[in-house]
């Protein structure tokens, strides 16, 4: 049964304040949210990003559960390692049979759509017992706002820049959701800071499901997106009642879209909350560009209604 606020708040604080994430940073409102809904001991792994670094500056250290920074390519394939030897602790004698984890991974976009692919792709078909959780604010932030395979079209990076010879980023975001989903793992999701019963309650899930889950959070930066900090929950809303971002879930090969917004609202609303779409609001070429986006995701969104039986 899915826990309620009260419950939520009652649970302990595994990821404390005292982190230097930027001010509204979407990262650690997800990370609370989902290492909430545990109720068992939890183990991380935490991939080389803006989540490791800000929450873990020597001496200090913001986290309350056993942590382990790992690279930035690998956080699947370690927590992966740290399940197979808790399996095989408990084999030996070494942990009481009646012993019972978590295991989680947190990774950034960067490193979940693109240089970590591969880990996650072979963790997840050996069939770890383990919860993913890509927190994924669309570049590559802590090293200089790059863009990613996350990053949506006309997106205006320092490695995709808006000018005269490209309009931001050319091409669409990587649909790695379902990406995930065609691995057959027993529970794939996608949702948003913003709707605290929608993240919990697919966090609960998520570990009580046997085998690999995965969960990718939509995590607004205001530095990369050049939004208010202030702003970081409504984007994220804004997201899922566009339908840029819809909220759904894949539980042991079932689609199921958990919010359908009862008015679709235009996805020029969530662009024009971000300097990183600026350009995009000039001149015809942006107009075109902005056109292109919303029949991509008025596509992207009939396909999934028809995925999920909602037709």
């Amino acid at each position: 049964m899915a826990k309620n606020l009260k419950q939520l708040v009652e649970s302990p604080v595994r990821l404390t304040g005292g982190h230097r994430l930027c001010p509204g940073c979407g990262e650690p409102i997800a990370a609370r949210q989902i290492l909430a809904a545990s109720d068992k001991p939890v183990v991380v792994a935490n991939a080389t990003g803006c989540f490791e670094v800000s929450t873990t500056i020597f001496p200090y250290t913001a986290w309350n559960v056993p942590w382990l920074h790992v690279a930035f390519e690998n956080a699947a394939a370690v927590a992966g390692g740290m399940e197979a030897m808790y399996q095989s602790l408990k084999k030996q004698g070494k942990l009481p049979a009646d012993a019972d984890y978590n295991f989680v991974a947190f990774a950034g976009d960067g490193g979940t759509y693109d240089i970590g692919f591969q880990a996650l792709s072979g963790a997840a078909e050996r069939g770890h017992d383990f919860l993913y959780v890509c927190l994924n604010n669309e570049a590559y932030m802590n090293t200089g706002v790059q863009r990613s395979s996350a990053s949506p079209m006309g997106a205006n990076t320092t490695t995709s820049p808006a000018g005269r010879a490209i309009p931001g980023k050319t091409t669409h975001t990587k649909d790695l959701t379902a990406c995930m989903a065609a691995h057959d793992i027993p529970y794939v999701a996608q949702t948003i800071p913003g709707n605290w019963r929608d993240i919990t309650k697919k966090a609960e899930r998520a570990f009580e499901v046997d085998g690999p889950a995965f969960i990718n959070v939509l995590t607004p930066c205001p530095l990369g997106w050049r939004c208010e900090p202030a702003e970081t929950v409504s984007i994220s809303v804004l997201a899922a009642d566009t339908c840029l971002w819809p909220l759904y879930e894949v539980d042991h090969g079932e689609w199921k879209l958990t919010y359908k917004p009862k008015e679709k609202k235009p996805v020029d609303e969530y662009l024009s909350k971000q300097g990183r779409f600026r350009h995009l609001f000039k001149g015809d070429e942006g107009e075109q560009i902005r056109k292109g986006i919303q029949e991509w995701v008025d596509h992207k969104w009939e396909q999934l209604l028809k995925r999920c039986g909602e037709e």
